[in-house]
């Protein structure tokens, strides 16, 4: 094998914090992304936990990014996405089969939300994860912010995913009472 495909779908796209040899806006079939997974570190603490994407099996599609790494890279991008990734959060490693926007195809390397994880949150109503979202900040900054980038990512390669914009749209009308002195 001469290249190694990493497969980003939330803060890898926007900070994958490794170097890569190309990139692509690509689509995994049969998984959708949700805010599911509690971050007791990144984007909360233990006392206050933030909530980070997950990648669910199951239905629908995930757009994201398809970074390649050459070969001989690809055992250092492993090891730091493993630090990265699983310190302590809910996810398994995988590999899934992604179409490139160019419709070429690739197996790459990604992470999978693990339902039986303590730190699986679920599929929260709106409401209730805005208010996490709110809350929360980690040593990666505010959850929010989190948030953000992932959807500006997102629209900036065309892609509006409605579940995502409903929860961004929820966690700025609560911003906005902040900011008018309404406070949470």
């Amino acid at each position: 094998m001469s290249t190694f495909w990493v497969f980003g779908y939330g803060s890898l796209m926007w900070n994958p914090g490794f170097r890569f040899t190309d990139s692509a806006p690509a689509v995994l079939e049969g998984h959708h992304r949700s805010f599911c997974v509690w971050s007791r570190h990144y984007r909360g603490t233990p006392e206050q936990p933030g909530l980070v994407l997950g990648l669910n099996p199951g239905s629908g599609q995930c757009q994201g990014m398809a970074f390649e790494v050459a070969a001989g890279e690809a055992p250092e991008v492993r090891d730091y996405l493993r630090e990265r990734e699983l310190c302590g959060y809910a996810y398994v490693e995988a590999t899934v089969s992604l179409t490139l926007r160019d419709g070429r195809t690739c197996e790459a390397y990604t992470f999978v939300a693990d339902r039986a994880h303590r730190h699986y949150a679920g599929d929260l109503p709106v409401s209730e994860a805005a208010e996490v979202i709110m809350r929360a900040q980690g040593c990666g900054g505010l959850n929010r912010d989190y948030l953000i980038n992932t959807v500006r990512e997102l629209e900036r390669h065309g892609v509006r995913e409605a579940p995502l914009h409903a929860l961004l749209r929820e966690v700025e009308r609560r911003t906005g009472e902040i900011d008018a002195g309404g406070g949470i």
